[in-house]
């Protein structure tokens, strides 16, 4: 599959166009649990969900949704209670042309607990936004960001990082006074999903364009680049920073990519259309959204092999880790009323 419409990861954010009252129609299902026992739960929530990001100040799961192409005029930031997975406020970003109702449609999201705050990506618009997880507020919007993709928070260091898949941009914004601080523009390179070292305050950026990660370390003048597998779109990081993980679109796979050494070290077929990739901490596992397939595989890492493939909804689009629990968001065809989230407590 190629990159999704309008794309966008470290906690997440839902847009919010049309304020509709969805939360009254949530239905939760339990789905049963995994081969290795994982329990799984879907929900409904709205159509043209995109990412998820969760917010331990807040205990809530912030996920983005938009609707269609340009106009967009249904676009959806979602507070989901993650104990319930009911919808507990739906935000609806700005109008920017009030003749066709088109809205600044939010993609991808990621929350900043140190200010209370979450950030989107607005890739129809070029910008990203920033709103105020306390009242709901949107309160910002920054320019120039050429098809904004995917947005991950450094709390340390005050700064939020945003991939412009349009030109090979990386950009940088201080989360305290929501200017911007840095601009690293690659030639040729298709940035789209991003992590960050919290320690060090290095950036991990997957070049889909190129098959090889970006890396942005503090202070350096110029990225170093490392190589990865074939299509990576999304990219997470080891407990200990040293390893990242990219999922690989084109191959449908999952690389290993030993950071220091900048080589891959092991590459693991996950599933058609590898889209997204996250950390289990706890256990060092990883896990990869298929959005072809339509599941989530569960991979140890240090083996090299799947201990888990889990079903989730049509398409799954992003997948996220916060405390041992997995949550899944999919976008469906342009026939579905509503896309799902699927919950996965992981088995130990």
């Amino acid at each position: 599959m190629s990159i999704p419409a309008n794309p966008i990861r470290r906690r997440t954010a839902v847009a919010a166009a049309v304020a509709v009252a969805v939360a009254a129609g949530s239905t939760l299902t339990l789905a049963g649990t995994a081969s290795a026992g994982s329990q799984v739960t879907t929900a409904k929530l709205t159509k043209g969900l995109y990412q998820s990001s969760y917010s331990e100040r807040n205990d809530a799961l912030w996920v983005t949704a938009a609707v269609g192409r340009p106009p967009v005029t249904e676009s959806h930031l979602l507070k989901v209670d993650p104990k319930t997975l009911k919808i507990e406020a739906d935000l609806t970003p700005p109008v920017t042309d009030a003749a066709t109702g088109a809205v600044e449609a939010v993609y991808g999201v990621a929350v900043d607990d140190e200010h209370n705050t979450v950030w989107t990506t607005n890739t129809r618009n070029n910008t990203v936004s920033v709103y105020s997880q306390r009242t709901g507020k949107h309160l910002a919007s920054l320019p120039n960001v050429n098809h904004a993709r995917e947005i991950v928070v450094d709390e340390k260091h005050n700064t939020v990082w945003a991939s412009a898949f349009g030109d090979g941009t990386l950009v940088a914004f201080d989360t305290k006074t929501l200017k911007e601080k840095e601009r690293v523009t690659v030639e040729g390179a298709g940035p789209t999903g991003l992590t960050v070292n919290e320690k060090t305050g290095a950036l991990y950026a997957a070049d889909l364009n190129n098959d090889r990660l970006i890396e942005l370390r503090r202070g350096s003048a110029s990225p170093r680049f490392i190589p990865a597998g074939d299509g990576p779109i999304s990219v997470s990081l080891s407990k200990n920073g040293r390893t990242a993980y990219t999922a690989d679109q084109t191959s449908g796979t999952l690389s290993v990519v030993d950071l220091r050494k900048g080589v891959v070290t092991k590459s693991v077929p996950t599933g058609a259309g590898a889209l997204s990739v996250a950390t289990d901490e706890r256990s060092g596992d990883v896990l990869v959204a298929n959005r072809t397939d339509a599941n989530v595989t569960r991979v140890d890492v240090k083996k090299g092999v799947i201990e888990e493939t889990i079903a989730t909804g049509t398409n799954p689009n992003h997948v996220e880790i916060a405390n041992g629990t997995t949550y899944v968001v999919d976008k469906s065809g342009a026939t579905a009323t509503e896309d799902t989230i699927t919950r996965i407590r992981l088995a130990r």
